[in-house]
């Protein structure tokens, strides 16, 4: 995606040319500083040493809004070494899972900790821009990992962040399940968890139509998760969880806002749940689908 910004006055339209930050550490340290608002990433920890035995610092730890780790690496320009990165140390934090849960249990909680998702750790690569090769990489890579590309506009008074691309399964209509046993089918090979076992005929296909709703929102990512099933961009917008009646979703909308209906829509405020977001949306029918239509564009647009 080419991202355009124009400075508009007196009618006439001038652009406003994007270029790399002056420093790598300040892209570093803003991104630090607004992780969570940016990528919505819990941030832990900066130059995070890895031990003598691997010898490498992680530029950046953090815990996305579904529990899963999250290595950050960042380049300020153009380079393949930040995917190579990225992959040095995740394998260093597959084989040292303990020193990332007590990492996680100084910074947020013991409660958080032992809530850790394993079953996808994720990897964001942020850079200024990325070569073709780099994008065929990610696509065929079996490991989570997002290729983001960031723009300074203004001298850095304005900043960007697009999704380039990334290895979860995502959006279009090539990947939604469309027969009954694909969509049994659709968390294997991601998680091996298929959230969709056991599930009646009548609730697979309301399933498929929620995915479509949800999909068909724009460039969305779907991906299976420990828990849940997890839709977004750059940032996660929604979280299904099949159940026997019904297919409960949470949003990241601020249930205080919203008209709140008994059975259908709910405050998880300070409640334990799957997935992120306080507002709890029940569907049992394609009605509640259409009813909730408008909350899902609502998520999607602050994602």
């Amino acid at each position: 995606m080419d991202l355009k910004l124009f400075r508009v006055e007196t009618g006439c339209a001038t652009e406003v040319a994007g270029a790399p930050v002056a420093l790598e550490s300040d892209l570093q340290v803003l991104v630090e500083r607004n992780m969570e608002a940016m990528l919505g990433v819990r941030f832990l920890a900066t130059e995070f040493p890895t031990g003598d035995g691997h010898g490498g610092r992680i530029d950046s730890l953090g815990l996305d809004e579904t529990g899963s780790p999250v290595i950050i690496e960042y380049k300020k320009d153009t380079g393949p070494s930040v995917m190579n990165q990225a992959l040095f140390y995740l394998d260093w934090l597959l084989d040292h899972p303990y020193d990332f849960q007590a990492l996680v249990q100084r910074v947020l909680s013991d409660e958080v900790a032992e809530a850790i998702d394993w079953s996808r750790p994720r990897m964001i690569c942020i850079a200024s821009d990325f070569t073709r090769y780099d994008r065929h990489a990610v696509r065929r890579l079996g490991q989570s990992m997002d290729l983001v590309r960031y723009h300074s506009y203004d001298g850095g008074a304005l900043f960007t962040l697009t999704l380039e691309e990334s290895s979860a399964s995502h959006s279009r209509h090539g990947s939604r399940p469309s027969t009954m046993r694909q969509r049994r089918q659709l968390a294997a090979g991601v998680s091996e968890v298929d959230h969709l076992s056991g599930a009646s005929p009548a609730m697979l296909r309301l399933f498929g139509e929620l995915d479509s709703a949800l999909l068909d929102l724009g460039d969305v990512q779907r991906v299976s998760l420990q828990t849940c099933l997890s839709y977004r961009t750059l940032k996660g917008f929604a979280w299904v969880v099949v159940q026997k009646r019904a297919l409960v979703v949470t949003l990241p909308l601020n249930p205080k806002e919203i008209e709140l209906r008994p059975g259908f829509t709910r405050d998880l405020s300070g409640l334990g749940h799957h997935g992120g977001g306080d507002l709890e949306v029940r569907i049992r029918s394609t009605a509640d689908i259409r009813a909730a239509n408008d909350l899902f564009h609502q998520s999607f647009g602050v994602a």
